[in-house]
């Protein structure tokens, strides 16, 4: 994949934090690329990094050693304006608790994005009913959060995040607070998107029934990144 424009590469990624006068090290020395189209799991267990990786990437967190480039862009180059706009448009979070609006349909939480950022009425509409589509939840789009299942409630979150053609989505634990089934049902709607409409996925698991859906099986470790074939064939053994 070397000659495909990289979406993501983090080089020599570092996070510390300080607790009192303990130096806590997050993560060490990270490096990472996300192309186009591809989909990513990111394993690990409780506390190794995961979710810190996740968050410097989205420029939610601030590196203390290293690089974030956006489409070669030093994310930490950026004004906090410029970031909201990559966060709107370009790379969208999506959280395990689903993070939907209760007094909301399905569809205005679908269509919330867009409403934010000051798009037409027309547009908006549009574009829920394709993501909704997406989704398989057409027929669900009247419907608040607690009429849905907790599958259907992640599947509107989803629909949520790709609503502006996002290039990345990075999903942490997307599939935490569900059964197997819609765990894998999710994780195959993730691959799904990859394949049909480009789009990349980063996503953060602790599900190891779920990783042969995914391109690439990335494994950190306190904080520090597993050879990327090793463990892609570890995962998949």
């Amino acid at each position: 994949m070397s000659g495909r424009q990289r979406i993501i590469a983090t080089i020599e990624l570092g996070r510390t934090y300080q607790l009192g006068s303990t130096e806590v090290v997050a993560l060490r020395d990270v490096n990472m690329v996300v192309y186009p189209g591809q989909f990513i799991a990111v394993v690990g267990r409780s506390g190794s990094g995961k979710t810190t990786l996740l968050n410097l990437i989205a420029g939610l967190d601030t590196a203390t050693s290293g690089t974030v480039l956006f489409e070669e862009q030093d994310l930490s180059q950026m004004s906090e304006k410029e970031l909201t706009e990559i966060r709107r448009h370009n790379i969208v979070f999506l959280f395990k608790s689903f993070g939907l609006l209760p007094l909301l349909s399905a569809f205005e939480n679908v269509e919330l994005p867009l409403r934010i950022s000051g798009a037409s009425s027309k547009h908006r509409e549009e574009r829920a009913w394709e993501a909704l589509e997406m989704v398989g939840l057409t027929h669900r789009a009247s419907h608040r959060p607690y009429e849905l299942s907790g599958g259907e409630q992640q599947r509107v979150a989803i629909a949520r995040a790709t609503i502006a053609r996002p290039s990345l989505i990075l999903a942490d634990e997307p599939t935490g607070e569900l059964d197997s089934t819609n765990a894998r049902s999710i994780f195959g709607l993730f691959e799904e998107m990859v394949r049909t409409h480009g789009i990349s996925v980063v996503a953060a698991t602790h599900d190891s029934t779920l990783l042969a859906l995914a391109d690439e099986v990335r494994e950190i470790r306190d904080g520090t990144m597993v050879d990327a074939e090793e463990q892609t064939l570890r995962f998949r053994s």
